[in-house]
Order: structure tokens, then sequence, then C-alpha cells
């Protein structure tokens, strides 16, 4: 059972990351880099959110029962 919920966030975090580059690469994404030479809010919370969904998934798999 644990294999199965950390493959489901291996997927779900793989879907996050994709979406955080999708949105570092929208226009207002990149205007506002230019302006405050940092990604926005979204940007960050997709990345955070799927680094974490990938790290429990990789852990789940691997040391699952």
């Amino acid at each position: 059972m644990n294999k199965i919920v950390g493959l489901i966030l291996l997927v779900v975090g793989a879907i996050l990351l994709y979406f955080s580059y999708e949105a570092s690469q929208s226009l207002a994404s990149e205007a506002s880099q230019m302006v405050t030479n940092e990604p926005t809010d979204n940007t960050m919370w997709y990345l955070i959110g799927g680094v974490v969904a990938v790290i429990i998934g990789l852990y789940a798999v691997f040391k699952g029962k």
C-alpha cells in the first residue's frame, strides 16, 4: 500500500514541477523577475510542493512494505 501511495506522490510531484516550470515561463513571471529579480509566489509554491512530494514519494517507494 505504501508503494502505491509513493508512486502517486511521485506523479503528483512531477506534475507540480512541470507546473512550476510553466509558471516560470509565463509573461507575468518574466516581468516580475525583471523588476524584482525573484520568481512569482505561484512558481515558488509549485516548486516547493513538487520537490516535497517527490522526496516523500521516493521515500515511500524505497522504504515501503
